[in-house]
């Protein structure tokens, strides 16, 4: 039970409260595209969440083992990268061996939704919060569930944002732009920031 908590509680500070969307903008970009559309987002949250939840626990073997290396830090994005990589590969060969209808629908999004900021911050995420592999799996399992949170409500702001009412030079990339923004505040709020008296 202790083991589920500790999964759950990592997951949800990773939603919410570290959301590396919301709070640190990794992966906007993505972010963007992936809620123009619902299948979009679901298939980029999906892959995402594949993604950063097999990679945490092989990140965390990474941190145990050579995590004391004096020059790990410099190499620790191409340690990244290279975990994610060949999950992608073997992900892939796999599809295409076993599921050929569902590689070829995959194909559209899958190259963008593993490779992009937000799961290489889920990584560094995992690192700098992670005590165990639990947590290491929680914070990947919920960077993937927080990237459907940011989507969805991009995904059902996005008919108010691009109405008639929304000045011509606001529409589209810069209201979402602002909106991103406003949510981030909002979420910042939330996590209990408050400004120091000098």
């Amino acid at each position: 039970m202790e083991i589920f908590l500790n999964i759950v509680s990592a997951a949800l500070i990773a939603i919410f409260v570290q959301n590396s969307i919301l709070e640190r903008a990794l992966g906007v970009n993505v972010l963007l595209y992936a809620s123009r559309k619902r299948d979009n987002m679901l298939g980029f949250s999906a892959a995402i969440t594949y993604t950063t939840t097999i990679s945490a626990p092989l990140v965390w073997l990474a941190d145990t083992f050579i995590g004391d290396f004096e020059y790990y830090r410099v190499i620790m994005p191409l340690i990244y990268v290279l975990i994610i990589g060949i999950i992608y590969i073997l992900t892939l060969i796999l599809i295409w061996r076993f599921f050929p209808k569902f590689f070829r629908s995959l194909k559209k999004y899958v190259h963008l939704s593993v490779f992009n900021c937000s799961v290489v911050g889920a990584l560094f995420l995992c690192s700098q919060q992670g005590n165990d592999i639990f947590s290491y799996l929680g914070y990947g399992l919920g960077t993937g569930i927080g990237f459907l949170f940011a989507a969805y409500l991009l995904y059902t702001a996005a008919g108010r944002l691009n109405s008639p009412l929304v000045p011509a030079a606001f529409r589209g990339y810069p209201i979402m732009i602002v909106y991103v923004g406003i949510l981030s505040l909002a979420l910042y709020a939330f996590t209990g920031y408050t400004t120091s008296a000098v």
